[in-house]
Parts: structure tokens; C-alpha cells; sequence
């Protein structure tokens, strides 16, 4: 069956019921959206979710993929150490993403795992996922400090397996926008967050993917933004794929952009 569809998602931990504690309905549109993208999710029963965070384990020269037959983690640095997941592993579909990325010169790999818990860029968006749907294995991708292109081919790398293997696959791109949007929030204003927010969600409104990797890298920096390279390499999994593109919402309500988008092939 193949790589049927993608969700672009943020990872507040302040969304999750038990962290934010009703801080969470200031962000009622981001709420609304992770809900419409566990309810998609489920009614496509993937087999397999391809999930890159940019708080798994990262490497400069290096993309790592969590290695074994599953792992664990809860919110426990947030206040809500009872909150947690356990999940299984695709080994299968992580073979076949190793050999692709042998096969394309990308490197990329399982070695090197310095911490097998489940992050919080994974955690947040299993947690809504999951109260809709959970009949799936998961393989969790890190970023790395290479290039936008490399991003782009690994995205490539990573289609071309999950064809091979045949695996009814969705892929969930876990990434916050811009940090830097109000001058109360965690890192305060810079004209570049603004920018930035805006620019990524027309890009990604019209699943106009290569134009990721032609993102100045000035802006990226300036704007203080974490989930690029992991919307990269989405749109490298659906490079030259036809797909119904969704837009469903952008908040900044705490000075982070939290973006929204469904692409169905």
C-alpha cells in the first residue's frame, strides 16, 4: 500500500490535559487540530507511523533511527510523570529505510542511541493519537546538522522503502514553528518569527515541498524555529506524489507557532 499520508503537528507539552492543566484552552485551535489529525489517522488504520522529532537523538553528520523492538517514555519532566506510552518498533520497515539510505549514500542509521525514552516531540503527538487510534508500530527519526537537501533525500530514501516493504504507512512531521513571536514568551520577540511562521504555513498550506530547501538558513536560525528539517523530510517522502493538501489552523497564543496541515496522497 505504501506512504498514504502526512500530518505537519507542533509538540507543546502545555496542550497535554495533565501538564497544562487549563492553560491548554488558550490554544483551543491547536487542540481542535491534533483531535482532526488523530480522528484522520485513525480512519486510514495505518499499519506503521513514520514519526521525525527534533528531539530524539541527534547527530551533526548523522540521522539517527531508534533502534530495537520498542521504548517508553512519559511526561515526567513536565510535571506528569504518570502520563505514559509505551510503543512497538517497525523493525522491518527500519531494515528497509537503513538499506535505502545505504543505497542513496545517506547516513543514516540505528547506532549511536545515547537515550532510548521516548521524547516529548514524539510523546505529544502520541498522546492525542492515541486516544483515537493505536493499532499501529512506530519509527521514530531524529534530525541532523546536515543540510536541507540531505533532509529532502533522506525524506526520498525513506519513501522508496516503505514502496519496497509494502507498508500501509503514515508519516507524521513533529516540529514547532518560530520561538520568538511575543515579547512575553520563552525567548522573546525577533522580527524573523513573525516572517518565518508565515512563510512555513503558505509553503506547507500548498504542499509546496522543495521550496522547504530553499529556506535561508539565516531565517531559520533568526526565527528561533525547531520543526523544519522535520517537515523536510516529509516533503521528501512525498517528492513528485500528487496529494490533497489540508491547512487547518496556526496559533502563536504563547509566542511559539503551533501549525497544522494534512496531506492525503
Amino acid at each position: 500500500m505504501g506512504l498514504i499520508a502526512g500530518y505537519m503537528v507542533p509538540h507543546p507539552p502545555i496542550a497535554v490535559t495533565e501538564i497544562g492543566r487549563g492553560e491548554e484552552q488558550k490554544i483551543k485551535a491547536t487542540l481542535d487540530s491534533f483531535d482532526e489529525v488523530a480522528r484522520d489517522i485513525a480512519s486510514l488504520k495505518p499499519e506503521t507511523i513514520v514519526l521525525t522529532s527534533p528531539h530524539s537523538v541527534m547527530y551533526r553528520d548523522y540521522f539517527h533511527i531508534s533502534p530495537g523492538r520498542g521504548a517508553r517514555g512519559d511526561f515526567r519532566r513536565f510535571g506528569a510523570g504518570r502520563v505514559s506510552f509505551e510503543t512497538a518498533y517497525d523493525e522491518d520497515l527500519v531494515r528497509e529505510i537503513r538499506a535505502a539510505c545505504e543505497d542513496s549514500g545517506i547516513p543514516a542509521g540505528t547506532m549511536g542511541e545515547t537515550d532510548p525514552m521516548l521524547d516529548h516531540g514524539t510523546l505529544v503527538p502520541m498522546y492525542f493519537i492515541n486516544r483515537r487510534y493505536a493499532d499501529y508500530k512506530l519509527i521514530r527519526i531524529g534530525l541532523s546538522g546536515l543540510n536541507l537537501n540531505t533532509h529532502y533525500e533522506f525524506g526520498r530514501a525513506i519513501r522508496k522503502a516503505i514502496d519496497k516493504c509494502g507498508r500501509r504507512t503514515v508519516f507524521v512531521a513533529s516540529g514547532d514553528l518560530s520561538h520568538c513571536q511575543k515579547e512575553d514568551g520563552p525567548y522573546g520577540f525577533s522580527p524573523e518569527g513573525p516572517v518565518y511562521d508565515e512563510k512555513i504555513m503558505s509553503v506547507m498550506g500548498k504542499g509546496d515541498f522543495r521550496s522547504l530547501t530553499s529556506f535561508d538558513e539565516s531565517l531559520l536560525e533568526a526565527s528561533m524555529e525547531c520543526g523544519h528539517r522535520s517537515f523536510t523530510i516529509m516533503g521528501g517522502a512525498f517528492d513528485g506524489v500528487k496529494v490533497e493538501t489540508r491547512e487547518l489552523s496556526h496559533e502563536a497564543t504563547f509566542g511559539v507557532g503551533y501549525g497544522f496541515c494534512i496531506y492525503h496522497v
